[in-house]
C-alpha cells in the first residue's frame, strides 16, 4: 500500500472512458484527485464526477457493512451470516428447479470493471445457469453486432482533431458524456473540419455546424436519403466500392425509394439540409460519423441505424483511415467464462443478439426477464444477484420490473450504495469502490480508438467491511463448493491470471504506472487483411439478416408509437418522448447521492419548445405531469428553443421522476430485442 503523502497514478471507472486520475493519499486516506497528464485520452482533465471522487468515497450514504431485509427493516448481519444464507438459498432453488432458475444482472460498470464482469460471469457458469443478463441487452452491444455484420470485426469511430475533415455528431452530445471527444472536435472545427449535427435537440456544439433537426426514430431514412444524393451525384469512392464490397447495386436501387423530397416528409429534414450534408460528408476527406452510445439504438430500427452508418462510412471510403473509422486491437485477458449447457433467456427470440457465425454471445435478453419470471415461462426463475448495475431504476417499464422483483425467492444486490434495487432485495453486500482494489484499466476498445492499459492501482483500504467483488463471488463459491474454480487468494494473483495472454505483463505495468500502449491502429487494415466477413468484402447487402426475416439493406420502418404509425394513439398521446440524455454529473443512476453534484445538477427536468409549452399553457420551471400509455411521472418543465416543437427529452438515471415509468417492455427492436426508448408517444399537462 503508499505510504502517507503519496500519489499513486490510477484510473477512474465511474463511466466507460477510464480518464486517467493522480490520487493524492496522505496516512492512507484519499485527501485530492487531479487529472492525469500522461493519459493519451483525458489528458490531464477531469469531469466534475472525477473532480469529486474523494466526496464519492467517503460518501455517508456508502453500504458499510452486510444487511439482511427482515420484516421491512434492515438488519446488520456478518459476512459469514450473508454468505451462508445466500449460498444455502441458492443450492435449494438449484435443487428444486434447476440452475437456470438463476440470473445474474451486471451494469454498465460492468463493462469498465474488467473483474467485476469477469467473476460474475465465472460464478454463474460454476453454478451452472445461462441466465446472465446485463446493460449490454440495451447498450452498444447492436452497434457491435452491426459491425461484425457489415466488416466482419468491429472498426471504431476516430474523430482526429489533426485529420477529420468532417464529423456528423449523430445522436451524440459528447460535452454531457465524453467530455473529452467534444474538445476533440471543437480543436478539429478550429483546424478547418466541417460538422454537422444531426438531433432533434440543439446541442451546444450545434452552433459550430450545420445543424439538422430530425424526427426521433426516423435516423434511417435520413441516412438512405443521404446515401441517396451520394450514390446519385457520384460522390462515392467507387475504387474502394469496386474492389472491397458486396451489394452496392442493390443498395444503388434501393436508396431511389428514399429521395430527400420524399425523406423530408418523414424525417422533418428540409431536402435542401439534406442534400447539403451528403455532399459535405462524401466530399470532405476523411470523416467520421461519431453516434450516440444508445441514442440510434434505441429504436425499432436500431441494429439497422448502426449497419447503415457503418454503410455510410464504407461507401465513402472512410474505412481504416486516419480521421475516419478505424480497427483497433482488442486488449487479449483470460476468460474467466465456463461453457454453457443451455441458452439463455431471449436467445430463441432473438438469435441473432445471442450468436452471430460463430460468435456466441453471453448474454440473455434482460427485456424478456420481467415477463420470464413472471409467466415461468419457459422455466421458473427464482433468484437474481444483482452487481454493478441498478435494474429498477434503468430497465425499460420499471412498474413490471418491480413486480418481477417482488416475486422471486431471493435478491441479492451487491453495491456501494443502497440503489433503488437494493431497496427491494433480500440481502445487500457492501462493494468497495474502484479505489479500494486492484484491477485492470484500459481505454476500452469499442468505445475509443487507443489500445492503452495501466495498473488500476488500490489507492486506499477497502472502508468499513466493503469487500471487492471478486472476492465475493470466490468466498461465495467455496462456501457452496466451487472452490476449485476460485484458486486466487489476492488482487495481485486476480490481475497476473487476466493478463496471462495479454501483450503486457503485470511486471511492465508496476513499471510503468502511466500505462502504456498494448498494440496499434490498424490503418489499411482492409487491405492487408481484408474483411472478417464470409464474402472477405463489406457486406452491403446481408445475407445473414436476409436468411433471418429481416431488411437486408436498411430500410426505415415506423416507431411502434408515432403519428403516422399509429395515428389514433397519437391524437391521445401527440407528443414524441426521448429518453437517456446525459448530464455530465452523473453516470447513469449513480452519483444522486454526492451533495457537491446534486448542487450542480439538483433535479430533471422535461425539455419543451416555447411552441408546445404555450399549447398546453405550460410555462418554464413548473411541475407537469408527462403521460405515457404505460405509466405517468411529475416532473419540472424546461422551457427552450433548444428542443425540436411536438418532441420533449427527460434524463435517465432519477429515481424521482424515473423516466422508465413512461417506456415499454414490449416495444422493441426486431433483431435484437433492444427496448424502443427513444420515440415514445405521450403528453404534457398542467398539474
Amino acid at each position: 500500500m503508499p505510504d502517507s503523502s503519496q500519489v499513486v497514478k490510477t484510473d477512474c471507472i465511474l463511466c466507460v472512458w477510464g480518464c486517467g486520475v493522480n490520487a493524492h493519499v496522505e496516512d492512507g486516506k484519499l485527501v485530492k484527485v487531479e487529472g492525469m497528464a500522461e493519459h493519451p485520452l483525458s489528458r490531464g482533465g477531469l469531469c466534475p464526477r472525477g473532480e469529486h471522487l474523494v466526496e464519492y468515497v467517503y460518501s455517508p450514504d456508502r453500504l458499510k457493512y452486510p444487511m439482511k431485509r427482515e420484516n421491512g427493516a434492515w438488519k446488520r448481519i456478518s459476512w459469514d451470516q450473508a454468505l451462508d444464507t445466500i449460498g444455502s438459498k441458492l443450492t435449494e432453488i438449484k435443487q428444486k428447479y434447476g440452475a437456470h432458475a438463476l440470473a445474474t444482472y451486471c451494469g454498465s460498470i460492468g463493462v469498465e470493471n474488467i473483474e467485476l464482469a469477469a467473476f460474475t460471469q465465472r460464478f454463474r457458469g460454476v453454478y451452472g445457469t445461462p441466465n446472465f443478463i446485463s446493460v449490454e441487452s440495451n447498450c452498444f452491444r447492436s452497434r457491435i453486432l452491426a459491425r461484425q455484420m457489415t466488416f466482419g470485426r468491429y472498426i471504431a469511430e476516430e474523430p482526429e482533431r489533426e485529420k477529420s475533415r468532417c464529423i456528423i455528431l449523430w445522436g451524440h452530445n459528447p460535452d454531457n458524456s465524453r467530455w473529452m471527444v467534444g474538445e476533440h472536435i471543437r480543436e478539429a472545427v478550429a483546424n478547418g473540419a466541417k460538422l454537422i449535427v444531426i438531433d432533434p435537440r440543439r446541442i451546444h456544439l450545434a452552433k459550430y455546424g450545420l445543424h439538422l433537426q430530425i424526427r426521433p426514430g426516423t435516423d434511417c431514412a435520413l441516412a438512405l436519403a443521404m446515401l441517396n444524393v451520394i450514390i446519385a451525384e457520384d460522390l462515392y469512392d467507387s475504387e474502394f466500392v469496386d474492389k472491397y464490397t458486396v451489394g452496392f447495386d442493390k443498395l444503388r436501387e434501393h436508396v431511389k425509394h428514399y429521395p430527400p423530397e420524399k425523406v423530408e416528409e418523414i424525417t422533418e429534414v428540409p431536402a435542401s439540409e439534406i442534400k447539403n450534408a451528403a455532399r459535405i460528408y462524401a466530399t470532405a476527406k476523411p470523416a467520421s460519423i461519431v453516434q450516440g452510445i444508445c441514442s440510434l439504438d434505441m429504436q425499432i430500427n436500431g441494429l439497422q441505424n448502426n449497419r447503415i452508418l457503418a454503410i455510410l462510412q464504407a461507401v465513402t471510403g472512410n474505412i481504416d483511415v486516419h480521421g475516419g473509422w478505424v480497427t483497433v486491437p482488442f486488449i487479449r485477458l483470460s476468460d474467466l467464462r465456463v461453457p454453457e449447457v443451455e441458452i439463455p433467456i431471449g436467445a430463441e427470440e432473438y438469435p441473432l443478439f445471442h450468436k452471430l457465425g460463430k460468435r456466441v454471445s453471453p448474454y440473455g435478453q434482460a427485456m424478456l426477464f420481467p415477463e420470464v419470471v413472471l409467466t415461468e415461462k419457459p422455466y421458473p426463475i427464482k433468484a437474481l444477484i444483482v452487481v454493478g448495475g441498478n435494474p429498477l431504476n434503468t430497465l425499460p417499464e420499471v412498474g413490471k420490473v418491480r413486480e418481477a422483483l417482488e416475486k422471486l425467492e431471493l435478491v441479492v444486490a451487491i453495491d456501494p450504495f443502497m440503489t433503488e434495487t437494493a431497496e427491494l432485495a433480500h440481502i445487500v453486500l457492501p462493494a468497495c469502490t474502484f479505489l479500494e482494489k486492484s484491477g485492470i484499466g484500459y481505454v476500452y476498445g469499442v468505445t475509443s480508438t487507443l489500445p492503452y492499459v495501466l495498473l488500476r492501482k488500490r489507492v486506499i483500504e477497502p472502508l468499513w467491511e466493503s469487500w471487492p467483488d471478486w472476492k465475493i463471488f470466490t468466498e461465495l463459491a467455496r462456501r457452496m463448493g466451487y472452490g476449485e474454480y476460485f484458486p486466487w487468494n489476492t488482487e495481485e494473483e486476480v490481475v497476473a491470471h487476466l493478463l496471462e495472454p495479454c501483450q503486457v505483463s503485470l511486471e511492465q505495468l508496476r513499471e510503468k504506472p502511466e500505462g502504456e500502449f498494448y498494440g496499434a491502429l490498424g490503418y489499411d487494415a482492409y487491405q492487408k487483411i481484408g474483411f472478417g466477413t464470409a464474402s472477405k468484402k463489406v457486406e452491403i447487402y446481408s445475407e445473414t439478416l436476409e436468411q433471418y426475416g429481416h431488411d437486408p439493406l436498411p430500410t426505415h420502418h415506423e416507431p411502434s408509437q408515432s403519428p403516422i404509425s399509429s395515428p389514433e394513439l397519437a391524437k391521445e398521446y401527440p407528443l414524441i418522448l426521448i429518453t437517456g440524455a446525459r448530464m455530465l454529473q452523473y453516470t447513469h443512476s449513480q452519483l444522486r447521492n454526492v451533495v457537491s453534484l446534486r448542487r450542480i445538477a439538483p433535479e430533471p427536468m422535461v425539455e419543451i419548445h416555447p411552441s408546445t409549452a404555450r399549447k398546453f399553457d405550460i410555462t418554464d420551471g413548473e411541475m407537469v405531469a408527462v403521460e405515457t400509455k404505460t405509466g405517468s411521472i411529475k416532473i419540472k418543465a424546461k422551457v427552450t428553443e433548444d428542443i425540436m416543437p411536438q418532441v420533449v427529452s427527460i434524463p435517465h438515471g432519477w429515481a424521482q421522476a424515473n423516466v422508465n415509468i413512461l417506456t415499454d417492455l414490449d416495444l422493441r427492436d426486431p433483431i435484437t430485442g433492444y427496448p424502443e426508448r427513444n420515440a415514445v408517444l405521450c403528453r404534457v399537462k398542467k398539474i
